[in-house]
């Protein structure tokens, strides 16, 4: 984590001196006049890698000490052996990729695929809560 919060101190400095040059850059080539959309753009990233550090570093304050991979004698073993539950032999997250994409793809031209993607958006969402309550998978 500490090599975490190193890396978005660096990226938040680098794109807080990328919105100054830019602006600065700006104002020298166009008579003075800010270039807002670039300006914020970049200065806002600068800010949420602030706030990323800012929050893992309350983090590893508030885990007292070292985790297991910020140590370089720690084994994998070390670690928290919960890591969650994944589906490798689901489809259901393509399906869902593929109903927004159908909604996104409505937004850019034909507006009457905004509800086939939607109800195809909340079929597949259903399917995936419940595939490990019907069928080969369930518990």
């Amino acid at each position: 984590m500490r090599a975490n919060i190193i890396i978005l101190g660096v990226l938040a400095a680098f794109f807080f001196l990328c919105a100054a040059a830019y602006t600065l850059w700006h104002m020298a080539a166009y008579d003075g006049r800010v270039e807002w959309a670039g300006t914020l753009g970049l200065a806002l990233t600068g800010i949420m890698s602030t706030f990323i550090a800012f929050y893992l570093v309350l983090t590893r304050r508030g885990q007292h000490g070292e985790i297991p991979a910020d140590r370089h004698d720690a084994h994998i073993d070390d670690g928290d052996p919960d890591e969650g539950h994944f589906s490798p032999w689901s489809w259901w997250p393509i399906s869902l990729a593929a109903a927004f994409a159908l909604i996104l793809l409505a937004f850019a031209g034909p507006t009457f695929l905004i509800p086939i993607g939607g109800a195809l958006f909340i079929i597949v969402m259903i399917g995936w809560v419940y595939e490990h309550y019907r069928g080969n998978f369930s518990r």
